[in-house]
């Protein structure tokens, strides 16, 4: 009997990807068969995301896939970033694109909404980390700006279900992504009615909530060139991309801390419940769903993308590979330069070497003399940041932490992942590069029967890449540089 496929459309805030994948022997064998570049786009003063573009990616990739691989696939899953959402009329049509989280409506609106209920109480409701970005300040932002979108709203989706919604005519909400508006209640296991009454938003316009490994509803006729017939089920993944890629984390046991690297970088350990108190307040953490009814116990860092943008001012010159960009930065001296990655400056400014040189001077450091240098400051500030959320997590006591595993597209920074074990002083592992791809596949595995928990999947991923170990080197110079990081970013 043939193995069954299934697609995945991965879709990041730079890129996405159509993967095609079918487990065998105990393996995952997975296939890039469309990539794609994925943008903000620029209307007047604001950010929004093409959505009709990405959904016209995913139609393509599905063409492709009945095109040219047998069997087609039997389900599809739908993984993308959090926290953004498209607003529908009671008609079901988009009002208009859904806004990009780095958008600037929402500076210092935070501060705005805490005088009508305490960050204490929001946390005790939601668990969740304090980002400007949230769904909660990005509706209350468009409320006190009085949007006619916001009045005219039916519904609202999030990014991956409203891509769903586009492929079926269902709506719904998936948890994982649900979880990261700061409007979701994990202990009563659903929508906080209270949180949406402060910010003036009306609870209808919320949609039943799923939970991974459930089927959404199957594809709508018509929208394929190639078997425009073809019954295929959409399914429910780990919906936010990081909830899929924690799913690959090819781990044995319990004892380890994840990485999910790319244009953020998401630090945390698996619990199988919320961790609320005075401490993960005090520290920021986050309780963000993930599959099997797990909590990813995390907290979001800036990531690469202070690298991206870099390059973006850089590209103007020459097109460099983010490979060349890391090896570039062994030939600048080491902690000349260092930041705190999440510092507000960094969070979309026009010319990302300028904020950068900007922090420095204001910290009283010499600013990055050359790329090389650049490049080195955003990867060694990663690694000490890493090193504080880790040391944070540690201090928790919630579980032992003997490895890091770190996934996602930044797993293939071999800088990053030495600087990273030096930093910590934990052993690090990186791999798989496709995480978030491999987890959407594996939930769809998993909710037709084809494997039954957690640990079987990630014992399959573990039998189906290649990983590398890092151990810390030179350990004495980055414990005093870290001190130096401390001192300098006020932690």
């Amino acid at each position: 009997m043939t193995s069954p496929q299934f697609f995945a459309a991965d879709i990041g805030a730079e890129s996405g990807k159509c993967v095609l994948g079918i487990l065998d022997n105990n393996r995952l064998h997975i296939s890039e068969i469309h990539r794609f570049p994925n943008h903000m786009i620029q209307v007047d003063d604001h950010l929004f995301w093409d959505i009709t573009a990405l959904f016209k990616e995913i139609i393509r990739g599905l063409n492709i896939a009945l095109s040219i691989h047998q069997p087609p696939p039997v389900s599809i899953g739908i993984d993308t970033w959090g926290v953004d959402f498209g607003l529908l009329d009671d008609k079901g049509q988009l009002l208009e694109n859904p806004y990009s989280y780095r958008d600037h409506r929402t500076d210092g609106i935070m501060e705005k909404f805490f005088p009508l209920i305490s960050k204490q109480n929001i946390y005790e409701l939601t668990g969740i980390q304090f980002l400007q970005i949230n769904s909660l300040y990005q509706l209350y932002s468009m409320k006190l700006a009085g949007s006619p979108t916001i009045e005219k709203a039916s519904s609202l989706l999030f990014i991956a279900d409203l891509l769903n919604y586009l492929l079926t005519g269902v709506k719904v909400s998936e948890y994982s992504l649900a979880t990261t508006s700061q409007l979701y209640n994990p202990m009563k296991h659903g929508w906080e009615e209270v949180l949406m009454n402060k910010a003036g938003i009306s609870s209808h316009i919320f949609q039943k909530i799923i939970l991974p490994g459930n089927i959404i509803g199957h594809l709508k006729p018509g929208l394929l060139s190639e078997q425009p017939d073809k019954e295929i089920q959409v399914m429910a993944v780990g919906s936010h991309d990081t909830a899929s890629a924690v799913v690959a984390v090819p781990a044995k046991g319990e004892n380890f801390a994840y990485i999910s690297s790319g244009t953020w970088s998401l630090v945390g350990i698996e619990t199988t419940a919320p961790v609320i108190n005075e401490s993960t307040l005090a520290m920021n953490f986050t309780n963000e769903g993930g599959v099997c009814k797990t909590i990813r116990l995390l907290k979001n860092v800036m990531g690469l993308w202070l690298l991206q943008r870099c390059n973006h001012i850089w590209s103007n010159n020459s097109n460099f590979r983010y490979d060349e960009l890391a090896e570039m930065s062994l030939q600048a001296a080491p902690f000349m330069n260092l930041i705190n990655p999440d510092d507000p400056s960094f969070l979309n400014p026009p010319d990302m070497t300028k904020a950068i040189f900007d922090y420095c001077i204001k910290t009283g450091q010499p600013g990055p003399k050359d790329m090389a240098a650049s490049v080195r400051c955003i990867l060694e500030s990663l690694a000490m940041k890493y090193h504080f959320v880790i040391n944070q997590i540690i201090s928790l006591n919630i579980k032992k932490i003997d490895k890091i595993h770190i996934i996602g597209g930044g797993s293939k920074n071999k800088i990053l992942c030495q600087f990273t074990a030096n930093s910590t002083e934990l052993t690090v592992i990186s791999g798989p590069a496709e995480a978030t791809a491999a987890g959407n596949i594996m939930v769809q595995a998993m909710a037709l029967g084809q494997v039954k928990s957690l640990a079987e999947i990630r014992q399959i991923i573990s039998n189906s890449v290649e990983t590398i170990t890092y151990e810390p080197e030179q350990q004495r110079d980055w414990q005093d540089a870290y001190q130096r990081f401390l001192k300098i970013t006020g932690h």
